[in-house]
């Protein structure tokens, strides 16, 4: 994978799109990557790396991102694509969905972290992105919401697991739960912990 590049060439003017994601080290559920183009007509106050705001301020800027600009993607690898691909790799293919899904072609997408997906417009890598270009931080808001959401809604189908409080990340008390009920469909068994306890419990069968 490339790393972080220089584009002199990067015309000003045009439309930049940031990208990031959240979910690549939780134990199970999808990985979520966003894309977003801002309105530089519509400015955003706040905007920040989404792990440095409460979940108030979250959910608040997630409607106003969505609100004000001019387009975004919100997309996915499932835990299916986790298993198969590696967790890297499935992140490099929710972060092309996202940039492909936007209604506007960018003339350059700026991403967060050391990696770039494979995409067909200009990209660079950002270390720390999401704290720098407001873009990437839109996106990082609007994945990290979505995802959260997402463990939300699975712990009303998986109580005992207590997905709305540790949102997949491996807690002793994500960890006990796993032990004590095994895994579900949205575990990742590619990940150490899960393949622990899964080898665990076929041995004691």
């Amino acid at each position: 994978m490339p790393e972080q590049t220089a584009l002199p060439w990067y015309p000003s003017g045009g439309l930049l799109a940031g990208v990031d994601e959240a979910g690549r080290g939780p134990l199970a559920g999808p990985v979520v990557a966003a894309a977003v183009i801002l309105d530089d007509l519509q400015p955003i106050v706040g905007l920040n790396d989404s792990k440095k705001l409460s979940a108030r301020r979250r959910e608040a800027l997630f409607d106003e991102i969505r609100a004000k600009a001019l387009c975004f993607c919100v997309a996915q690898a499932s835990v299916e694509e986790i298993d198969r691909l590696n967790i890297l790799q499935a992140t490099m293919l929710a972060m092309q969905r996202a940039v492909q899904g936007l209604r506007l072609r960018p003339h350059l997408v700026q991403i967060d972290g050391n990696r770039l997906p494979h995409l067909d417009v200009p990209a660079e890598a950002i270390v720390q992105g999401d704290a720098l270009v407001p873009a990437i931080s839109a996106a990082s808001i609007l994945a990290k919401v979505t995802r959260d959401r997402w463990c939300e809604a699975f712990a009303l189908s998986y109580p005992n697991y207590g997905f709305a409080a540790h949102k997949g990340y491996g807690t002793a008390a994500h960890l006990e739960a796993l032990s004590r009920y095994g895994a579900t469909e949205q575990h990742r068994r590619s990940f150490a912990p899960v393949a622990r306890v899964l080898a665990a419990q076929a041995q004691a069968l």
